[in-house]
């Protein structure tokens, strides 16, 4: 069946982070556009008579946010890209047509386990999608959420007090920022210094319990899966996207 497109409009957008923006969009012909968290669209743009295709996973946390069926992308900006030229200079009312969503980056219905939740960068947008279920899981089925955010400096990073938020309401459900290159000068105690795969081993993953998830940048990905398997990790409990990173 062929995969058919649609124009989405921008509704708002706004700098989430100093390097990417959020923005929302909705169909322009008013439909819904349905989606499970975790899974992406993929947008079309021409360029001096060429079609560039980019993918972005749906960060809106549903119900809390969504109105008229809109959806949010974080786009992180790439000097000189030509798809994020074209995205962040985008205004209320521009379009861009779209298809998806497409992937199965999505919660699974899994025994009660741990999920080790582990992103750098905008790789985190599919968990924040994500939260009205681990919310939901952990207070009514004995689930545990540890939740890791790779990003250089305190300011990259992205949706931190949305994931905060969660961890100060629910009992089960951990977050932490992890920093390569600086902590905040009064770090909290949910903050971290050091790369995200290697903070990792400081909750213990337990191939019996623990069901992982990897996003973001292909080398973290590659190495965290690696140490996971050779720990005696299942390949069904090690569930992975990668970003690769375009103009």
């Amino acid at each position: 069946m062929a995969i058919k497109k649609f124009e989405l409009k921008l509704q708002s957008a706004r700098m989430v982070t100093p390097r990417v923006r959020e923005l929302t969009f909705a169909r322009s012909d008013g439909e819904p556009l349905d989606y499970i968290p975790g899974q992406f669209v993929t947008l079309h743009m021409e360029h001096e008579g060429k079609m560039l295709r980019r993918s972005y996973s749906i960060a809106s946390i549903p119900e809390a946010e969504v109105e008229d069926g809109s959806i949010s992308v974080a786009v992180t900006h790439v000097e000189g890209g030509r798809a994020t030229g074209r995205l962040f200079a985008m205004e209320p009312g521009d379009t861009v047509e779209a298809v998806g969503p497409f992937g199965r980056f999505i919660l699974r219905d899994d025994a009660p386990c741990r999920y080790l939740l582990v992103a750098t960068g905008t790789g985190v947008t599919p968990y924040r999608a994500m939260l009205p279920e681990l919310e939901r899981r952990v207070d009514l089925e004995d689930f545990q959420v540890e939740l890791f955010l790779g990003v250089r400096k305190p300011e990259e990073l992205l949706y931190g007090e949305d994931f905060q938020s969660v961890a100060e309401k629910h009992q089960g459900f951990n977050f932490h920022a992890c920093y390569s290159r600086e902590l905040p000068g009064q770090p909290g105690p949910y903050e971290h210094k050091g790369y995200v795969q290697d903070l990792l081993d400081t909750v213990e993953p337990d191939p019996k319990r623990d069901v992982v998830y990897l996003c973001g940048n292909p080398e973290m990905i590659d190495v965290a899966a690696g140490k996971l398997k050779e720990a005696g990790f299942p390949v069904g409990n090690i569930r992975r996207e990668k970003y690769v990173s375009s103009n």
